[in-house]
């Protein structure tokens, strides 16, 4: 399923593959339309009919991960409504083994997502991921999403790394794609990003888990690269 063997560099997504979806998802479907309802005297329902669609429209893009897109366009604060459930932030089950597993195994872990940094802190105050990963780098920085073509070259200026001896873990079919697209050696999608919800169907051209339990053995069992340093 996946040749550690050969491995030097491991991309990590964050939002379903590190942290569950069900944060993310309760916040957008439910959380922000009752707010949204609450600041302009509409129905709950009202609210999530309006914002979805609006929501809908950007996937894909920036936007759609921008939360200062999203205040200003429904003039709310965005990340603070999200801090007011932020006791839904949480790993997704077997993470932290494997991110041990990585760095015992001297691989060098980067965590690369689409989540706007205001929210990307919250995530890391609230889970101390930033100690458990080599780097973090949001694609606000580099002013494009993991979806666009040239994310990987822009990203490869500020992480350096070797397509043939890089994997890429991320619960999104597209990404997964545009990574894939762009050389990257091996790629894994995760199928259960939302506990709370039922997993994803296999996509055909990727190989698939629904948790790290299922890979930690194996890359504990791995011997490093000949030539890694």
């Amino acid at each position: 399923m996946v040749n550690w063997h050969f491995l030097e560099t491991v991309f990590l997504d964050m939002d379903g593959t590190l942290l569950d979806l069900h944060f993310d998802n309760h916040f957008w479907l439910e959380h922000l339309p009752r707010r949204y309802a609450e600041h302009n005297n509409l129905s709950p329902r009202q609210a999530h009919d309006l914002i979805v669609p609006m929501i809908m429209a950007e996937r894909g893009s920036l936007n759609w991960y921008c939360t200062d897109y999203w205040s200003n366009r429904l003039a709310l604060d965005i990340t603070g409504l999200k801090a007011e459930v932020g006791e839904r932030i949480g790993y997704r089950p077997h993470v932290t083994d494997f991110l041990e597993a990585l760095r015992g195994k001297g691989l060098r872990s980067v965590i690369v997502t689409n989540c706007h940094p205001d929210p990307l802190n919250l995530k890391l105050e609230r889970t101390g991921l930033a100690s458990r990963v080599d780097g973090i780098i949001s694609s606000h920085e580099l002013g494009k999403p993991k979806e666009d073509p040239s994310f990987w070259a822009d990203l490869a200026k500020r992480e350096p790394y070797r397509c043939e001896s890089t994997l890429m873990v991320d619960d999104s079919f597209p990404v997964l794609e545009s990574a894939r697209n762009a050389g990257i050696g091996q790629c894994l999608a995760i199928l259960a990003p939302d506990s709370q919800k039922s997993p994803n169907q296999r996509h055909p051209d990727f190989p698939s888990i629904h948790h790290f339990d299922e890979v930690t053995p194996a890359l504990l069992q791995s011997e490093p690269l000949p030539y890694r340093a």
